[in-house]
């Protein structure tokens, strides 16, 4: 965990700042602008780039990607601008925890994992790269976004231990098993061998 350097207030304004940013759900924004319809009555109903991608629209998925990934770094940063570690890391996770949670949905949103690579990126960028690359490559080989993003979760906190990066680790850890947990049901489904693949509708 990070050294505690800020204010209560100033951790109150990040974690807010963080979580506003990341509760703004780019992928229903997308399909409502682009005419898709209501993301929560496509495919598997999820708010991501993935759900966005069954409807066959790929530039719409593509900039869902962009702007979920996007809310993650901004949150990062915003605070690295103006604020402590400590009140960065804070945003990091709240932005991502607003993504899952966003209040304008009923605190039903979707799995975080455009968040927590834009997070990586804005947070440690070689590890942010690293991420994605393991997610792109897991995607390829098994055309399971699921399991790609599982086993980049799963593995990221790993190399960021033997790496040095200290308090960011524990933030990259807690990220993880929150994807794990939001993936559950995916989990499930890749044992049985129902999991939809990339693409599919």
């Amino acid at each position: 965990m990070p050294i505690i350097e800020s204010s209560l207030a100033m951790l109150a304004l990040w974690g807010a700042t963080g979580y506003l940013l990341g509760s703004i759900p780019g992928g229903v924004i997308m399909a409502r602008l682009m005419g898709l319809g209501n993301l929560r009555n496509i495919g598997s109903g999820n708010i991501g780039a993935t759900n966005v991608l069954r409807t066959g629209n790929k530039k719409a998925a593509a900039l869902t990607l962009i702007f979920d990934a996007g809310k993650g770094a901004i949150a990062v940063l915003a605070a690295r601008a103006a604020a402590p570690e400590d009140a960065v890391q804070l945003a990091a996770l709240m932005a991502f925890i607003g993504h899952c949670f966003p209040v304008w949905l009923g605190f039903k949103g979707g799995k975080g994992v455009a968040t927590y690579l834009g997070i990586l990126l804005a947070l440690a960028w070689p590890m942010g790269l690293a991420a994605c690359g393991i997610w792109l490559a897991v995607a390829v080989i098994t055309r399971y976004s699921s399991l790609a993003a599982l086993v980049a979760a799963g593995w990221i906190p790993v190399v960021m231990a033997f790496a040095g990066y200290g308090a960011a680790t524990c933030l990259a850890a807690c990220l993880g098993l929150l994807i794990y947990a939001r993936h559950w049901g995916n989990i499930a489904r890749l044992r049985a061998g129902t999991e939809g693949k990339i693409g599919a509708k």
